[in-house]
């Protein structure tokens, strides 16, 4: 192993010359301590040595946690961040920061295409999901039309339609906390542009038949185009779990919205994934906002090629999630079955008051989310702010 090395040490191997610190502010706070201390580059280590420092990711990730305040189990974040190997590519990007045309752009969408198994030509780059959703909105209801979504789902679409001042249909969710895919295909009349899903569910996490859910695709979309948000697709393990992607291929009516907030861990950064026919690619790329910037793309391009560092978070995530769940069954609550990166449970309780009473702890939990007043989302954070929340629990669930 590399005898330990400082900051500024480590910046001179990188290639960066003295005084970085000052020519870097934005970037060097994305450093963590355990890429600071090894002068090998992350992608020159041993299966071994990358092993060891995802491990010691994992102690850094927590220890910065805490420091930087109450503990963060309400946004569905990664608790990790980023792919040390992500943060090491942070720094190549600095040439590009300058620049309007990024070739990390194309980079990024060969890469994705040959990950999923398309073609580049069916792939668009956004500034993360919402981006993708807003898009969607602006490209084939910008004349008027109608939006039917489940609800509660991701607000992203839904929202921006409303600001648009577009008729969305809320079709509530069943009792079991799924789509209501009957209900939903009731409402796609001829007035309706876009039929929108969110599949695993976000607040529920729940993941919906596949046959069904395919179903309802292939025959709603052949009287509007079906937006199928698939942002949490990375933490399913559900076999019988299948993307829609094949329906892409086959040249469906379809959009699929992806992004790398989640496994990736670069939600501050803004990088989302559209994958379409590419007629629909073109016509949304029309009504981009703006341009992903050279780190988001930088990091996306070496996050998407660190098998090892998503396998790590996928672990970490299953048995966050199976802990979580299993303790709160114990109590008696209900819990919906999540194939996310969340748990979503009822506590009995006002969703205001189980949050106040955690905040007081020094953790943040999700927010309401009616009609289901008295359900709680969790975020999935490292196993030591897990054990935190859950021996706060008791006392929370009794306010």
């Amino acid at each position: 192993m590399s005898a330990p090395v400082n900051r500024r040490q480590w910046l001179k191997s990188t290639g960066l010359v003295a005084g970085s610190s000052v020519l870097l502010p934005g970037v060097l706070p994305a450093l963590d301590a355990s890429h600071a201390r090894r002068a090998i580059a992350f992608r020159d280590m041993s299966r071994a040595e990358y092993a060891d420092a995802l491990v010691q990711m994992e102690r850094d990730a927590t220890t910065a946690r805490a420091a930087a305040g109450p503990i963060r189990l309400s946004s569905n974040e990664n608790p990790f961040g980023m792919s040390p190997k992500a943060k090491e590519s942070i720094m190549a990007a600095w040439p590009e920061h300058s620049q309007y045309q990024l070739q990390s752009i194309p980079e990024l969408k060969a890469v994705y295409a040959k990950n999923i198994g398309m073609d580049p030509s069916n792939i668009l780059i956004t500034q993360g999901s919402s981006e993708t959703l807003s898009i969607a909105d602006l490209a084939f209801n910008l004349r008027g039309g109608e939006v039917v979504t489940p609800w509660p789902t991701f607000e992203g679409l839904p929202r921006y339609a409303d600001t648009m001042g577009l008729t969305v249909h809320r079709v509530p969710l069943t009792e079991t906390l799924g789509h209501d895919f009957v209900a939903m295909e009731k409402q796609v009349t001829n007035a309706v542009n876009l039929v929108f899903i969110c599949n695993p569910n976000n607040p529920t996490g729940i993941l919906e038949d596949a046959n069904k859910t395919r179903d309802f695709v292939r025959s709603v979309s052949k009287r509007a185009l079906v937006v199928v948000d698939e942002a949490y697709h990375d933490f399913v393990d559900e076999p019988s779990y299948r993307p829609m992607l094949d329906m892409v291929k086959a040249g469906e009516n379809v959009i699929i919205s992806r992004t790398a907030s989640k496994i990736h861990g670069i939600a501050g950064l803004r990088i989302g994934f559209v994958i379409a026919r590419p007629d629909i690619i073109e016509r949304m790329k029309g009504y981009a906002t703006g341009t992903p910037n050279a780190f988001g793309l930088r990091a996306a391009i070496a996050s998407l090629q660190d098998s090892e560092y998503q396998d790590y978070v996928r672990k970490n995530n299953r048995e966050g999630r199976a802990l979580l769940t299993k303790t709160l069954e114990s109590m008696g609550k209900k819990v919906a079955k999540s194939q996310a990166n969340f748990v979503f449970f009822q506590s009995g309780t006002p969703a205001e008051k189980v949050g106040a009473a955690m905040k007081a702890k020094g953790i943040l939990i999700g927010r309401p989310f009616p009609p289901f007043n008295d359900w709680t989302r969790v975020s999935i954070g490292t196993s030591e702010e897990m054990k935190q929340f859950i021996a706060a629990l008791p006392e929370a669930l009794r306010v």
